[in-house]
């Protein structure tokens, strides 16, 4: 995720790495010996840093696992930072049933199905909302010692988004209610634009309409009842849902945050929406991807070109198998502005095969520091070496001209240093995350396997440097490294 160079940053200078990462339980004792960090200047995310010391912090959500004999009752694991990146050691585990939490754990809530991250109180630490099905989502608080408390936000449980809407400098949080697929139409669902900064009682400076009331429309009912939000398809307090996820940067370089969300829309299908950052709620627009089924690929924000104007890219959905890649403009992007590839491109390593879901996971930022997005991108339906959906990912740079096959990376769980073997059915690259654990000024990327284990699930942290990323000191860990519950998890199902 990008906001154009408004995000707000700490610094921090590398310091050299550990010999070595001993793990235990779990996938055990998969870290590689490393070289010393480079000294360069972290620039860190203030929402990816929770406990403030200038490297970011992973979040791992396990929303299909066991907690207190509750089925699919679900949990995250947060992963601090540190000059030696990630340690399994260094982790909170947080759930319903974690002191604290507000609620209990429940039978298919799904705890941590989706979250977001941002500075919603304004203290200079990065806070976490967690979704957590119907009874709401839970907002953790930053701090030196990093995450605490837990304020429930009852009512809006589903696929949460924090950035700065408004433009005015704070972090804000957009909210929608927990609803359920099925029928022919998209059902309304609730919704709130709560206005930052937000207090540790869960009160926001204000709440906003969600859209603004250009965007309110029904089925021909006056405008009094749309006004209460009464009766209407989309008002002040809903919009259409339900929503799996979404994505927040800067599309139209006007300083306020925009959301690119998975929508149903109904029959079956999910498709995109744009919601655009305004004064007096959002406003929606055109954003690529369709797709049928049940399925969505994935989806990032970001600044590919550099021109200042973040760029939606969204992975290859059921019909057209191709990464699709909007650029930002001045009035946003438009299907005219928009460029797609596939494993064809010139310099991209591997050949384009039906089933492979090219862009099934998707996280755009600058790794190699020169200024451009660059775009990772989940293969997990990559056959190889007569092994079935064993799954990949790749890195494909950004550039002044956009995306380029050139120099672009790919790896699996066979690729000399990263750790494991590959399997059938591993469908590795199902998810990831770009962001700088270990303060070196460079993104590092996370990537999943939930398949891996029998669906329990695993991740792997492969360092990003100035040429791209490397598996010297490549890490892997399930969920019986840090002490989570481990039988099918889907652990790592969802990375920020």
């Amino acid at each position: 995720m990008s906001r154009a160079g408004r995000r707000i940053r700490t610094a921090r200078l590398g310091s050299p790495l550990a010999a070595a990462v001993l793990l235990a339980g779990g996938l055990s004792a998969w870290a590689l010996t490393g070289a010393p960090a480079q000294a360069a200047a972290a620039s860190v995310d203030v929402e990816d840093d929770f406990n403030g010391d200038g490297y970011a912090d992973l979040v791992i959500g396990a929303p299909n696992a066991t907690v207190s004999d509750k089925a699919k009752a679900g949990y995250v694991a947060v992963m601090y930072g540190s000059a030696d990146g990630l340690s399994t050691a260094n982790k909170k585990i947080v759930s319903r049933s974690t002191s604290g939490i507000p609620g209990s754990a429940t039978a298919n809530e799904r705890f941590g199905l989706t979250f977001t991250k941002g500075d919603l109180d304004g203290d200079g630490y990065g806070d976490l909302v967690i979704a957590g099905g119907a009874a709401g989502s839970v907002v953790m608080w930053g701090s030196a010692s990093g995450l605490t408390g837990g304020t429930n936000l009852a009512g809006y449980g589903q696929a949460p988004q924090a950035g700065d809407f408004d433009g005015d400098g704070k972090t804000d949080l957009a909210l929608f209610a927990h609803s359920t697929v099925a029928g022919d139409d998209p059902p309304s669902a609730k919704a709130a634009l709560w206005k930052g900064p937000v207090s540790r009682t869960g009160t926001p400076a204000a709440v906003l309409n969600i859209l603004d009331k250009s965007e309110w429309w029904g089925y021909g009912e006056d405008d009094a009842s749309c006004a209460t939000g009464s009766g209407c398809e989309e008002g002040p307090d809903s919009i259409s849902g339900p929503i799996r996820s979404g994505e927040a940067g800067d599309v139209n370089g006007d300083g306020k945050d925009d959301i690119v969300q998975w929508v149903y829309t109904g029959d079956g299908t999910w498709g995109s929406r744009m919601l655009l950052g305004g004064a007096s709620g959002f406003t929606k627009s055109w954003a690529p991807g369709d797709t049928a089924g049940g399925a969505t690929p994935g989806m990032g924000v970001g600044d590919v070109n550099g021109d200042g104007y973040d760029d939606v890219v969204v992975g290859g959905d059921d019909w057209s198998g191709k990464v699709r890649v909007a650029y930002g403009s001045a009035s946003g992007p438009s299907s005219a502005n928009t460029k797609s590839f596939d494993q064809s491109l010139p310099g991209f390593y591997g050949a384009e095969e039906e089933g492979d879901g090219l862009g099934a996971a998707v996280s755009v930022d600058d790794v190699n520091g020169d200024g451009y997005a660059d775009i990772a991108l989940g293969i997990p339906g990559e056959d190889f070496s007569a092994l079935t959906d064993a799954g990949s990912f790749a890195l494909v740079p950004g550039s002044a001209s956009g995306f380029t096959g050139t120099g672009s990376q790919v790896f699996h769980q066979n690729t000399e240093g990263v750790p494991g073997v590959a399997e059938t059915g591993d469908k590795f690259g199902a998810a990831t995350a770009l962001l700088d654990v270990n303060g070196d000024g460079h993104r590092d990327i996370a990537v999943a396997s939930t398949a891996e284990n029998s669906d329990n699930g695993a991740v792997w942290v492969l360092r990003g440097t100035s040429t791209g990323l490397t598996t010297t000191s490549a890490l892997a860990f399930g969920p019986g490294d840090v002490s989570a519950p481990a039988t099918d998890a889907l652990f790592g199902y969802t990375l920020r």
